[in-house]
């Protein structure tokens, strides 16, 4: 059963080959004893999956037949779920229950998939490797020794490993696309505004979006179609008819352009990937698609302006956290000050600390408009980019990460080098616009990414040409040895 995907999931219990109780029962028993080698979860919700897989089989048995009824998945633990603990990841919610359901997780418990737990997490979704977590590091279940990304790295490493068959996750910068691509897996970003952010805990506003993570673009269709969609307890989510996207998928991809960015290909790249990424061209060539190269001309300017908007953001969002209302406290506070102080101090991680006190140096008087409005408007000329991009190509095709996994550790000395994995990413995140990672290769036995972008909400033709991609290719298929 575990290696199942979520459609074949869908068309067993249909077909009565097996319950959903029996399912989550046994996906359970996996997570149980392949978990502590990952560290993949923060919360198992034993009992809560097991009455939710008891009451999908009663609606099937009443006579329903949804495609996620009974399907069991995971949330990064940053999606709030009332009465189970979400902690972000951090310290200082260690002690926080939500009192109510996001609204990604009201949607998806509609449709009636089963919550086995809650997922780790980089500390706030701030990282790239997962190893912020006031829980511990995640593995990688490709090697052991190495990261598996983040922020999203508990979805991923889970998903990789056969422990569930899809999660969700969240992208700020890359943090679906980025530990997809690191562990052979199928992530999406949807257009900024397509999937409630209501119920999930903020770290960058202007740039979170949640998303679905799994292991094949059918599967992510299935997740997203339920997800995505307007919701009135968000003041920026987009009220925008959804597109079917399962429909999508079988869409022929006869005269889809293809651009391939030359700023992608420089000297930061992997020789190794930049091949594995030009014979995924070469199989979308036969499909018949044509290639022809573009430029983004300020997609050198990304980190840097990312690394100003994103910590300002998170300094203002995280402001909320100081020991009064909810989450951690320090003990005997002498007055209000040291309360602040020591709660926070306690509270919050090293990487946390210094995203807080960047952005607030950059929100400061007389700085501001020398660096968050100077990256404000950097943001707008990269958006730009992509509008009179996509003028002449219909999806823009490069690597998802400069590198393969990195050892765990190895860039914990010199932060910025964790930061440059994102080179690729988080362009999409400034603009708003939609991207997809999808398994394209090995290297040395690690799995390679191969991003695609589109116009906003053209979330269906990045599952479509990712789908008719895995109908021609088995990477997506491959599975970690020992799991």
């Amino acid at each position: 059963m575990h290696n199942l995907t979520l459609a074949e999931i869908a068309r067993n219990l249909a077909e009565k080959r097996f319950s959903a109780e029996e399912l989550t029962r046994t996906t359970l028993a996996r997570i149980e004893q392949l978990d502590p080698q990952l560290n993949a979860f923060i919360s198992v919700t034993d009992e809560l999956a097991i009455e939710q897989a008891k009451a999908a089989d009663a609606r099937r048995a009443a006579g329903e037949n949804g495609v996620l009824l009974g399907a069991p998945i995971g949330h990064k633990d940053l999606f709030c779920t009332q009465g189970i603990r979400t902690s972000c990841g951090s310290k200082i919610l260690d002690n926080f229950k939500a009192p109510y359901n996001a609204t990604v997780v009201e949607r998806l418990a509609a449709a009636g998939t089963v919550t086995l737990g809650k997922l780790n997490m980089d500390e706030f979704a701030m990282g790239s490797a997962n190893e912020s977590s006031y829980y511990g590091p995640v593995k990688n279940p490709w090697d052991l020794t190495r990261v598996p990304g983040g922020s999203s790295g508990g979805s991923a490493a889970a998903i990789a490993a056969r422990l569930l068959p899809a999660a969700t996750g969240t992208d700020t910068g890359g943090s679906i696309r980025q530990p997809a691509a690191l562990t052979n897996l199928t992530g999406l970003k949807p257009t900024y505004g397509r999937v409630s952010r209501w119920g999930m805990v903020a770290y960058a506003s202007s740039l979170d979006q949640g998303g679905p993570m799994a292991r094949t673009a059918e599967d992510c269709a299935l997740l997203l179609s339920a997800m995505a969609g307007f919701d009135a307890k968000d003041s920026t989510s987009v009220d925008q008819p959804l597109d079917d996207y399962l429909a999508a998928l079988s869409q022929p991809l006869a005269g889809l352009r293809i651009g391939l960015p030359k700023e992608y290909f420089s000297a930061g790249l992997d020789p190794k990937i930049a091949d594995a990424v030009m014979a995924s061209v070469e199989e979308l060539k036969k499909l018949g698609a044509t290639v022809t190269e573009i430029s983004l001309p300020n997609m050198q300017h990304a980190i840097p302006s990312y690394y100003v908007i994103a910590p300002a953001e998170a300094s203002s969002n995280l402001s909320r956290f100081d020991g009064v209302r909810f989450g951690y406290r320090c003990e005997n506070p002498v007055d209000l000050t040291d309360l602040y102080k020591r709660s926070r101090a306690e509270g919050f991680g090293d990487e946390v600390k210094r995203r807080i006190m960047v952005g607030t140096y950059a929100l400061s008087a007389g700085y501001y408009d020398a660096y968050y409005l100077k990256a404000q408007k950097i943001r707008r000329l990269i958006k730009q980019d992509f509008v009179a991009a996509f003028e002449q190509v219909d999806v823009i095709l490069g690597p998802t990460t400069p590198n393969l996994a990195w050892k765990l550790g190895e860039k914990n000395a010199d932060p910025v080098s964790a930061y440059l994995e994102d080179i690729y990413t988080i362009t999409a995140n400034l603009a708003g616009i939609p991207g997809l990672s999808m398994p394209a290769g090995f290297i040395d036995g690690l799995p390679v990414g191969v991003q695609l972008l589109a116009p906003y909400f053209q979330e269906a033709r990045l599952l479509n040409v990712a789908h008719q991609y895995q109908q021609v290719t088995d990477w997506h298929m491959r599975a970690p040895a020992g799991f």
